[in-house]
């Protein structure tokens, strides 16, 4: 892999990856792990699901989970995509961290199945629950309703300004190129393994 052979925009190479991993058989290749960090300065990480990727990447969540917390103190994440097989490659990017519009978390939460939107409004997403019983007795009380979506739920968007493209070699000389931002545009260069 050279830098010549991807796209000059980053992001919609990383588009170009996860539509050839999917292709290629792998089951998510939406998901990244996402790292924040806490108000005291600890690292913490999970998997969570790239659901739209434009001028950054986008996902959902509660904006009072521990993550949504997080992002609120700093507005900065890390999240790597790993696309282990048949492809083996990674991208990892950095960037700020901004709320979608309400707009567009509604119209996201539109497309989820009505059984998600009933689970994300009954539990308070990484709040201490009494048992899973009072948590499956929650959503149970919304019966069948079409709940709007809670103003406490909605999108983060990922504006990087670093990204890097990792694709296995042979005999562990892997490919390297990183991708970063400055105010002329995106600028690329190959990096040791």
């Amino acid at each position: 892999m050279d830098p010549a052979d991807l796209d000059d925009d980053p992001l919609c190479q990383l588009g170009r990856w996860v539509e050839e991993a999917r292709g290629a058989g792998e089951e998510l290749p939406e998901a990244m792990c996402l790292a924040t960090v806490s108000g005291d300065g600890i690292p913490d990480a999970r998997m969570v699901l790239m659901r739209g990727l434009d001028h950054g990447v986008v996902f959902f969540t509660d904006y009072e989970s521990a993550k949504g917390r997080e992002l609120a103190l700093n507005p900065c994440a890390a999240s790597v995509f790993h696309l282990p097989h048949p492809v083996r490659r990674q991208v990892r990017l950095r960037g700020t961290v901004d709320r979608v519009t309400p707009e567009e978390s509604d119209r996201y939460w539109m497309t989820r199945p009505a059984a998600s939107r009933r689970s994300a409004t009954a539990s308070h997403q990484s709040t201490v629950i009494e048992s899973r019983a009072v948590l499956e007795a929650a959503v149970a009380s919304l019966g069948d309703a079409e709940p709007a979506r809670p103003a406490r739920w909605g999108g983060f968007r990922i504006t990087p300004f670093t990204m890097e493209f990792w694709e296995e070699g042979r005999a562990r000389l892997h490919d390297r190129v990183r991708f970063d931002r400055d105010a002329e545009g995106w600028r690329s260069a190959r990096l040791s393994p």
